[in-house]
């Protein structure tokens, strides 16, 4: 007889079948823990550094037109007319500054937060620092229409350290979900009859009345 691939399995299915129950939950664990701990220690770390600029009103304009402004300054920072100028300082080309840079507005306050992501810190500061000059040299070419202007609050420092999980984090939440996953295919195994514990009977239908059962 042909040895197929499915009789070949039905072995190590059967002594699978005999594991203690806890054992899909435990192997769970033990397995997401290690892929999240391998996740965080071979992936690159990035690091990100953030510029601040605010919108400042002028005379014949009201706080609140700075706020707005500072909304319309926030989507304009990513826009290929500021990025464009923004290259020349950073020393990156704007296709990375497009994908690298992000900005945060409030609706309380004026202000303009620009974010850089980069492998290395100091790229990563040069990027928001970049981004954040050139936002303030276009609100400063359109000051006589808007009224508003943009001033540099706070420049981007160093950071200290990378902006992504270490590898103690990822490590914590691949056991988490390495348990999660255990745990729902211990609910949804079978559960085998204990010792000494006799089989539920099976259902019967009970078969058609005979002429003798009628009552006359």
């Amino acid at each position: 007889m042909t040895d197929t691939p499915t009789r070949r399995l039905r072995p190590f299915l059967a002594r699978v079948r005999r594991l203690p129950a806890w054992s899909a939950l435990v192997t769970g664990t033990f397995v997401g823990g290690l892929l999240g701990g391998a996740y965080g220690l071979f992936t690159p770390p990035e690091y990100t550094a953030t510029a601040y600029v605010v919108a400042v009103p002028t005379d014949k304009a009201t706080p609140d037109a700075a706020r707005g402004f500072a909304q319309a300054y926030g989507r304009v920072a990513t826009q290929l007319a500021v990025l464009g100028d923004a290259q020349v300082w950073a020393g990156v080309p704007v296709r990375t500054l497009r994908d690298s840079v992000r900005t945060a507005t409030s609706p309380d306050a004026p202000m303009v937060a620009v974010s850089a992501t980069a492998p290395r810190p100091g790229t990563a500061v040069d990027m928001a620092n970049a981004v954040s000059r050139a936002l303030t040299r276009h609100a400063e070419d359109t000051k006589g229409n808007t009224q508003v202007r943009l001033v540099q609050f706070s420049r981007a420092v160093k950071p200290g350290a990378p902006a992504n999980a270490s590898s103690a984090v990822t490590s914590l939440v691949g056991a988490s979900a390495g348990g999660l996953l255990g745990g729902l295919a211990l609910l949804a195994r079978p559960r085998r009859a204990g010792r000494g514990e006799d089989p539920a009977p099976a259902a019967s239908v009970p078969g058609p009345a005979t002429a003798a059962d009628v009552p006359r």
